[in-house]
């Protein structure tokens, strides 16, 4: 019986599995296709990009960027939407957004600056296809220098950023079911997909995941398991999960994407930034900024009330002007 809904993707890209992540938590009808060099330019041609995933929908739509897809799919699954309404659902593309933009970075690192994982990974994404893997082997230290590790400090410090959210992680949750409570989110789809694609996927990070036997557990087992009911935590008393996140965005996304912003408007390939005590260079990139914007968005429209909680939480976490 055919499936209502396709993703096209791959099973190490991190936006594919949280894709699947969320069409999981939704109840969907769907299958995950591989996109290949026989699909390929049908995709790209219908979809405007050469990214993945792509969601083919039963419209015969066939659309691309996670965030925008999870807004259209809640309208979709109402009882299962993984954005609350008003300033929840800012908490939650708050903290989605520092995973998808800045978060993202650790996984280019861990893949490509280790040699057994950045062969693991191009073998298994290339088929086997030595050219096709001499390709991505070269690839990898390019994104890694884009996206700012490419130096001995900047890998260092990212590695214990990551470290920190899996512990904090594993703390949570040994107390609620998801990150955020008792029911998923769009937070949850992300971190989820770093999991399966990468750091829990490739060799060298999945040596530094196995100390977290309940993240190991929730990501392989216990997530898939959501009946759909569960409450969050309030905006006004967020998980401990939640504000460790925030207090992170401060000193690392915050500089990063207001930089990245400013480059943007004057046209610069590229930008400096202080990052862990050290000046770091990122490729210029309108990615991040459209979807900065789209936070701004979401918060403009917020009755008076919901915008002045999320003012004080956006000054009392010292990310004042981030979303402006």
């Amino acid at each position: 019986m055919a499936k209502n809904y396709i993703v096209y993707g791959g099973e190490l890209s991190l936006f594919t599995r949280k894709l699947e992540a969320a069409m999981d938590f939704y109840g969907a009808d769907y299958i995950r296709e591989a996109k290949t060099q026989e699909n390929a330019e049908l995709i790209e041609r219908r979809s405007g990009t050469h990214q993945i995933p792509v969601l083919l929908t039963p419209e015969n739509w066939m659309i691309c960027d996670t965030t925008p897809l999870l807004e259209m799919l809640d309208r979709r699954f109402p009882d299962r939407a993984m954005f609350p309404s008003g300033e929840l659902g800012v908490l939650v593309h708050i903290l989605e957004e520092h995973f998808d933009e800045w978060i993202a970075r650790v996984m280019v690192h861990y893949r490509w600056h280790y040699p057994d994982s950045a062969k693991f990974a191009a073998q298994r994404m290339a088929n086997g296809n030595p050219e096709v893997v001499k390709r991505m082997l070269d690839w990898g230290p390019r994104a890694c220098r884009a996206t700012g590790t490419d130096s001995a400090q900047q890998r260092d410090a990212a590695e214990a950023e990551y470290l920190r959210i899996l512990q904090a992680a594993e703390t949570q949750l040994k107390q609620t079911t998801f990150l955020l409570g008792d029911r998923p989110t769009a937070l949850d789809c992300i971190v989820l997909g770093g999991l399966r694609a990468h750091t829990h996927m490739d060799p060298d990070p999945k040596k530094v995941t196995a100390q977290f036997p309940t993240v190991v557990d929730w990501a392989e087992h216990r997530a898939n398991q959501w009946d759909g009911t569960g409450e969050l935590a309030p905006f006004d008393a967020p998980t401990d999960f939640a504000l460790h996140v925030l207090g992170e965005m401060a000193s690392t996304y915050s500089p990063y994407v207001l930089a990245n912003r400013d480059a943007q408007r004057v046209g610069a390939k590229a930008f400096h930034v202080d990052i862990y005590g050290e000046d770091v260079s990122y490729l210029s990139r309108p990615y991040p900024e459209t979807a900065r914007n789209m936070v701004v968005e979401r918060i403009k429209k917020l009755d008076s009330t919901q915008y002045k909680r999320v003012q004080a939480m956006l000054s009392s976490t010292g990310l004042s002007g981030t979303f402006d």
